[in-house]
């Protein structure tokens, strides 16, 4: 199985060349140790609160709870999420104005939600980007789980060109990818914590 490249998690151009050539990244310590336990703290304060919802599949009148298909729960972060998660968005924000500049993708928002798997949950081969909509442009993973062990699985599989790639999720790593890329989460045998994010056009 093909290995995922790795980029330092705040070099743009490292970023922007592994996107062109590979469609897809690494990036350790885009969140710190510290700034991680945080974003972790937020999600449980958020499951705390009642935030959290079912995760639905689809869009429109497609849109719809599909269990066998996606079985996490979400909550969208926003300006009232707390001060880890502002901090997440701020670098995100930041990061897709520089790639802007190295690869011409007129990305124009971040979105970004925290993300729970229960054991055994997964969310089946897909696509971020929707059939009627490519507002979409590049995905980003950063795992929020303490001490992973392989045993334990749970792997982000993206399905790249060179072949499948399985990316486990150990605490304060962030995969990028483009949101054209197919790729499916696998169950594990514990909660599984994470933050989904997006950069995107403005299109509908």
């Amino acid at each position: 199985m093909p290995s995922l490249p790795v980029a330092a998690p705040h070099d743009p151009a490292a970023l922007a060349v592994a996107l062109r050539e590979h469609g897809a990244c690494r990036l350790p310590g885009f969140t710190d140790e510290a700034a991680t336990g945080r974003l972790r703290e937020a999600l449980q304060l958020s499951q705390s609160a009642g935030d959290f919802h079912p995760a639905q599949v689809g869009r429109g009148d497609a849109q719809g709870l599909h269990a066998g298909i996606r079985g996490d729960s979400t909550a969208w972060i926003d300006g009232h999420s707390g001060p880890a998660a502002t901090a997440y968005l701020a670098a995100l924000e930041s990061l897709r104005l520089q790639l802007n500049q190295r690869l011409f993708l007129g990305m124009q928002e971040v979105e970004a939600h925290f993300a729970c798997y229960p054991p055994g949950s997964r969310y089946r081969r897909h696509r971020d980007r929707f059939h009627d909509s490519d507002a979409r442009v590049l995905s980003f993973v950063t795992y929020l789980n303490r001490d992973w062990q392989r045993q334990e699985g749970g792997a982000l599989r993206l399905y790249l060109s060179q072949g499948a790639v399985d990316v486990l999720p150990q605490g304060g790593l962030t995969v990028c990818f483009l949101s054209s890329i197919e790729h499916e989460v696998l169950p594990a045998t514990r909660e599984r914590l994470s933050i989904a994010a997006w950069m995107r056009t403005l299109a509908p």
